[in-house]
């Protein structure tokens, strides 16, 4: 029932990292009565997707952020309840939207980096984050956050220089991200220094370049529709990974007949007693899981100056969203601990929870090494992109039956039908050399052949 005090939603911290969100979908509107803990809205950050439930039973009485916006977490959102635009202060809810005085790039680089707040974590040492907000205070912003705060430190620009569109001219990801981008189209322009006013020119003229759906209308038989956080997240980290990384990949064939074999004797008994399915990426996770404990820079990454090392293995799996408009990657935290039905039943939980928009900040944090599936639509090689901080990320492709050579028990050459897959280790040449990953791939191919009950 409402009540005369209006109870203000606001955009959620989705993780100490988080600063902004995206609000992707409206569930109510205006009017509509909701309770408590029913679904209000959908909303997309660079970390994950996720609903954002009521905080209070009553009517909506306001909406304040439209679907499609995106502003600082502490936004107010909604209000449910009380007079309708009586209450509390209206001044956080244009946060973000100020960008239509900014130039393109602000819309264009202000993309939700998916998973890309790891990959500039490895820049800096996390630390840097917070000591790096006192030069925001000396330049008379009212507040920067620490996502704004290493962009800045990584990039070597006093915020002061940057201009503010925010609440009270602070200076948001997208305002560093839009002064960087333009300092690097400038850049080129600097050198013919007979010029200095012909500067501007290449910004405009890139801007052109990057956007040219905003260009006119669609042509006969086009569509438009807008780029979602995730995808521009997903872009974003997708480039910032190949610039950093040296992506090499090899490859290697696993005959996988002992697993079928097994498989076929534990899915009744595993989906009887336990209602999960034990699938061929349950078995190679668990195999890659101990692999790892013996390669740990497969398992490491650079950072900074440092090559990291770990003692456990978080394990990432690339789980497909909406028929190909998202991609995320939950994480399986302690893999090298599980058992092959405790791996089938992580792998199954965060599958499900990633397309059922319940995911957290922490189930896409903290990954150590990736695995991503295309051999379920009969893919047979690829060269993944490394999810960064990591420096390796596997793939695994269609099971297919094959003629293969093997030896008889007299030790003669036979050929035989075997359940034959390719598996794939894209790595990061700047920690692991291709003799080390041929090592890794070998010793994964020999678990997986050799696969007994004491493996289970």
């Amino acid at each position: 029932m409402a009540t005369g005090t209006a109870v203000d939603v606001v955009m959620p911290q989705m993780g100490v990292s988080v600063s902004e969100g995206t609000v992707t979908k409206w569930s109510k509107q205006v009017g509509d009565t909701i309770e408590a803990d029913e679904t209000l809205l959908e909303i997309s950050t660079d970390k994950v997707d996720t609903e954002v439930p009521s905080p209070a039973t009553g009517v909506i009485s306001e909406i304040l952020v439209a679907e499609g916006e995106t502003v600082a977490v502490g936004t107010v959102l909604a209000r449910i309840g009380g007079e309708a635009g009586a209450a509390a202060p209206v001044e956080a809810a244009p946060d973000e939207p100020a960008p239509e005085p900014t130039p393109a790039p602000a819309t264009q680089v202000a993309a939700n980096e998916s998973a890309a707040a790891a990959s500039e974590g490895q820049a800096a040492p996390a630390p840097a984050a917070p000591a790096e907000l006192a030069p925001s205070e000396s330049s008379g912003k009212s507040f920067v956050s620490p996502v704004v705060a290493r962009i800045a430190a990584e990039h070597g620009i006093d915020p002061a220089q940057v201009p503010g569109t925010g609440n009270g001219g602070r200076v948001t990801k997208k305002d560093i991200q839009a002064f960087i981008e333009s300092e690097a189209q400038a850049a080129p322009a600097a050198p013919p220094a007979a010029a200095p006013p012909a500067a501007p020119a290449p910004p405009a003229a890139a801007q052109v370049a990057q956007a040219p759906a905003d260009a006119g209308e669609p042509e006969q038989g086009e569509s438009f529709e807008p780029i979602s956080a995730m995808r521009r997240g997903i872009a974003d980290h997708m480039r910032r990974s190949l610039d950093t990384s040296a992506h090499v990949t090899s490859a290697i064939e696993v005959d996988m007949s002992k697993v079928v074999a097994i498989r076929a004797k534990l899915k009744k008994e595993y989906n009887a007693a336990y209602g999960v399915n034990p699938t061929y990426l349950a078995f190679i996770a668990r195999a890659t899981a101990e692999t790892l404990r013996d390669y740990p820079y497969v398992n490491g990454e650079i950072r900074g100056d440092k090559i990291v090392s770990k003692s456990f293995v978080n394990l990432g799996f690339a789980v497909e969203l909406a028929d190909g408009k998202g991609l995320i990657v939950p994480v399986v935290k302690n893999a090298e601990t599980l058992n092959l039905l405790g791996m089938a039943k992580g792998i199954a939980d965060i599958a499900k929870r990633a397309r059922d928009k319940q995911l957290t900040p922490d189930d896409v944090a903290g990954g150590s090494f990736t695995i991503t599936n295309p051999g379920g639509y009969g893919t047979f090689h690829g060269t993944p992109v490394i999810s960064q901080p990591q420096v390796g990320i596997l793939g695994t492709y269609a099971l297919v039956k094959r003629p293969w050579v093997i030896q008889d028990e007299n030790g003669a050459d036979a050929i035989a039908i075997r359940s034959i897959m390719n598996i794939t280790l894209t790595y990061d040449h700047r920690l692991v050399d291709g003799a080390y990953a041929g090592r890794f791939l070998r010793d994964l191919r020999e678990r997986l052949q050799t696969w007994g009950e004491s493996d289970y």
